[in-house]
């Protein structure tokens, strides 16, 4: 069975590929710029903006499975129509497919959401990944929307890099202490994902970890983790920024985790100093 991996090149895709490989599945993966470097994956370009390439490479590869893990941002042709050309393509085939979606599609205004919860976002980024939601459950039924949460690793996620970078007086700005999300490992997130892949399971599932954490005591985490003195660590309020974006959103995962085998960890578990 060969697993296509949209999105593979990026911080969730690569784990994903070497996940698989370490696995021994048979796996493709895209990229946009430039390819991964995973030994035994073949590498396909792919701008999901492109409706006659994404059709050339699953001509090419004939997956049993796609994982979408790509991420285009508040770029509507890459994240809502891409996404939908997606649905349509595999659906068309009888392809299997796990969409992987965010709490970006959350407004906050009831800050914990279920499985059950339907998407009010209120950034361009969040009405991008809830169109492509949408798209996938109506387009493609037999699809899995696994929407999750800020994604951390062991050093090389976005955040953590920031949290270096704000320390180190590298980079203005501050952690906002109202900014509350459910952190997941890149290495938990990666292996649900895979255990969905493979599964028959349908459906709305959410992937974050049990603990909702402000991206200042997500960073402080990091910090001492890290060595570094979280008083080094910048702060500020999100609600006096005039940024958009939800404050509060916290993906509850009850159900899901009573069907997965995979347990997803929380950022004070994973990021524990010994």
């Amino acid at each position: 069975m060969t697993v296509l991996i949209i999105g593979a090149s990026g911080f969730l895709g690569t784990e994903l590929v070497r996940q698989g490989s370490c696995a021994g599945r048979v796996t493709a993966a895209t990229y946009r710029s430039r390819p991964g470097e995973a030994p035994g994956t073949s590498w396909h370009r792919l701008d999901l903006r492109d409706p006659h390439r994404l059709d050339t490479v699953i001509e090419t590869v004939a997956p049993r499975t796609v994982i979408n893990a790509s991420s285009g941002g508040a770029d509507w042709a890459a994240t809502a129509d891409g996404s939908v050309r997606l649905a349509e393509a595999t659906a068309r085939r009888g392809i299997r497919l796990v969409h992987v979606s965010s709490d970006a599609v959350f407004s906050g205004t009831h800050v914990r959401y279920d499985e059950t919860a339907l998407p009010d976002p209120v950034t361009p980024y969040g009405a991008a990944k809830a169109t492509a939601e949408t798209a996938v459950r109506l387009l493609h039924p037999a699809a899995v929307v696994a929407r999750t949460s800020l994604i951390i690793g062991d050093g090389t996620s976005a955040h953590e890099r920031l949290v270096h970078r704000l320390a180190s007086g590298e980079r203005d700005g501050a952690l906002f202490t109202d900014d509350i999300r459910c952190p997941v490992h890149v290495t938990d997130l990666a292996a649900a994902l895979w255990e969905l892949a493979v599964s028959d399971a349908t459906g709305v599932f959410h992937l974050a970890g049990p603990d909702a954490l402000s991206r200042y005591a997500l960073g402080v985490l990091i910090a001492r983790r890290d060595g570094i003195a979280p008083s080094l660590l910048p702060t500020a309020r999100r609600a006096d920024s005039h940024l958009p974006g939800a404050l509060d959103v916290r993906l509850d995962c009850h159900t899901t985790q009573r069907r997965l085998r995979t347990r997803l960890r929380g950022a004070r578990e994973f990021l524990e100093t010994v």
